[in-house]
């Protein structure tokens, strides 16, 4: 191995040349990049603090994770130093799974408790978003489908992957040519639990299956075999598709519940960032350009 003739904070060694500095000249280390501290109004918010918080926000850079986790951090202090200044009353409650509020997230909760006010939706708003959006209101579609599934272990090498997909495509054909026996033929190779029900699925709906499941029955007809294996993460999928049922628009007094909720929690989330908004204006925060948005996730955790 060649021994490099300049090392980072050591003597330099060998000949001196106009690309290499004399002999015995120390080279100094790169310097390194120094992070801007950040604060609210004199609180300074530790790097440890910015850089566990970042794990929450995934971000196409890992700057710019901690970006928006020390912004998120930054509206977590506004909320803080409002609270106690205000000296809002707060309990802590426990949550569904019978977790307790820390006191921090009592003091956030109970200032936007006592801040933020938004009006029920009346029935002529909800009436008016369920005319304006009529393909969000529906119904989800269902799908009733069985397959038979040709598992493939995770990190199989490729002489293993092309030898179960050839296998499936096998059982393609057999099914092709033989479509009674589906049932039998599941019980026998399937890999899904299904098997049981000769691979019947029973009712699926979006969100239920793996994307690739699904994307394949959008595109088939009622009675279809799959022409080709489906590939998953689990492995290759010969599915059937028995019956699809279309999802429906909604009648308005079945959507009109929903309807309010989605209003009011949006007028929430707008009078939260305003609110925010108001407190970065009157505070003097170092470190972190606010955009007057709010950053809920991570502040309001």
């Amino acid at each position: 191995m060649t021994t490099p003739l300049i090392e980072f904070g050591r003597p330099a060694e060998g000949p001196a040349s106009s690309a290499v500095p004399a002999a015995r000249v120390k080279v100094p280390p790169p310097p390194v990049r120094q992070r801007t501290t950040v604060s609210v109004n004199g609180v300074e918010i530790p790097h440890a603090a910015i850089s566990a918080e970042a794990q929450q926000h995934p971000a196409g850079s890992a700057a710019e994770a901690y970006r928006v986790a020390a912004e998120a951090l930054v509206v977590r202090e506004l909320l803080l130093a409002e609270a106690r200044a205000q000296e809002v009353p707060c309990t802590p409650t426990r949550d569904g799974k019978g977790r307790l509020e820390t006191e921090e997230d009592a003091l956030v909760r109970a200032l936007l408790e006592s801040r933020i006010v938004t009006p029920v939706a009346t029935d002529v708003e909800c009436r008016r978003y369920y005319d304006a959006h009529p393909e969000t209101l529906r119904s989800k579609d269902i799908w009733e489908a069985r397959h038979i599934l040709i598992h493939v272990p995770s990190g199989a090498d490729p002489a293993e992957v092309a030898h179960q997909e050839t296998f499936a495509l096998q059982l393609i054909r057999q099914l092709v040519a033989e479509p009674t026996r589906f049932g039998e033929l599941a019980r026998v190779h399937s890999a899904c639990t299904s098997r049981e029900n000769g691979g019947a699925l029973g009712q699926l709906t979006a969100g239920s299956t793996v994307p690739q499941f699904e994307r394949a029955l959008a595109e088939m007809r009622e009675g279809e075999l799959s022409s080709q294996p489906v590939r998953s993460r689990y492995g290759f999928h010969i599915i059937e598709l028995h019956r699809r049922i279309l999802g429906r628009r909604l009648p308005f007094e079945v959507a009109k519940d929903r309807i309010s909720l989605h209003l009011q929690a949006t007028s929430w989330s707008r009078a939260v960032a305003q609110f925010i908004g108001v407190l970065s204006s009157r505070a003097t925060i170092e470190g972190v350009a606010m955009d007057g948005s709010a950053h809920q996730s991570g502040g309001f955790r």
